[in-house]
Parts: C-alpha cells; structure tokens; sequence
C-alpha cells in the first residue's frame, strides 16, 4: 500500500490509524511489551480515525488528544458517531 503523508488527506491519517491499531493488536503477543503501551497505540488508532472524520467533513478541530473533544466536535459538525 502507497503511503501518504498529506495531513490534509484523511486517508494519509485512516492509514496511520490502521497502523496503531495492528500495533495494538499485535503487541500482546510478544514478550516484553507493556499493556499501556498497547492502550497507547489503541488510543491513538482512535484519535486519528476520528481526525480523518473531521478532515473528511471539512471540520477543523485544535491540537488534542482527547477522544471526547473531537467526538464533540463531529457531533456539532452534524456527524453521529455509532458506540456500537
């Protein structure tokens, strides 16, 4: 897969996402890696998701961290996000 490192393009931020997240998944099954690590990689798989949702609708949103926060900010840009 082409790799892209264009912030503007969600998918450039999608594959960073998927990188996190095989990060994640992978992480427990070899020796010496720590739990809150694997937390780490998980979040941030989900902070940029949530960053390519923004960039896709066109929703600028600060320098952060906080799953909340962009979740906030989709919901006000009139995107539901499913829990489920």
């Amino acid at each position: 897969m082409m790799r892209s490192d264009d912030p503007t393009d969600p998918n450039s931020w999608l594959q960073r996402a998927g990188s996190n997240l095989l990060l994640a998944e992978q992480g427990e099954h070899i020796s010496g890696v720590f739990l809150e690590d694997l937390y780490f990689n998980a979040h941030q798989a989900a902070e940029k998701a949530l960053k390519a949702i923004c960039i896709y609708h066109g929703l600028e949103f600060p320098k952060t961290h906080s799953l909340v926060r962009l979740m906030d900010i989709l919901e006000e840009g009139g995107i539901t996000i499913s829990l489920l």
